[in-house]
């Protein structure tokens, strides 16, 4: 792995998720770290601002949502691509309204994760 390579940012609770996401996009040559809570992920932002993240919906103490939130509320422009297990009525719409360039339900085919990673990240 490449320090020049773009970084991604992988924010869901369920472990595996991560590792298998974590693993994909390595695969992919991304840079890519893992984290299992909105609050970790936001922390890091101090140090270093990723390429994009691929941030789950569900996560306890705080939702995607809310991470996408404190983003836009602190003028963080980051290429969000959603992933969530349950697609509940009007989450799609709210998550594109606050800036997610793509929404994926769970399970998603990583031709077309990595093909949305590509995209977002060519254009950052």
């Amino acid at each position: 792995m490449k320090d020049d390579e773009p970084l991604v940012a992988v924010v869901d609770d369920e472990e595996s998720i991560r590792r298998a996401l974590v693993r994909l996009l390595r695969a992919g040559h991304y840079r890519a770290e893992a984290f299992s809570c909105g609050g970790a992920f936001l922390a890091s932002l101090a140090d270093h601002v990723p390429s994009c993240v691929i941030l789950d919906l569900q996560m306890p103490l705080m939702t995607g949502l809310d991470v996408q939130q404190r983003l836009r509320d602190a003028g963080i422009e980051l290429p969000v691509i959603i992933i969530t297990a349950h697609d509940e009525p009007g989450t799609r719409e709210r998550s594109l309204a606050l800036g997610a360039s793509h929404y994926f339900c769970k399970p998603i085919d990583a031709g077309v994760l990595m093909a949305a990673v590509q995209g977002v990240v060519t254009c950052t």
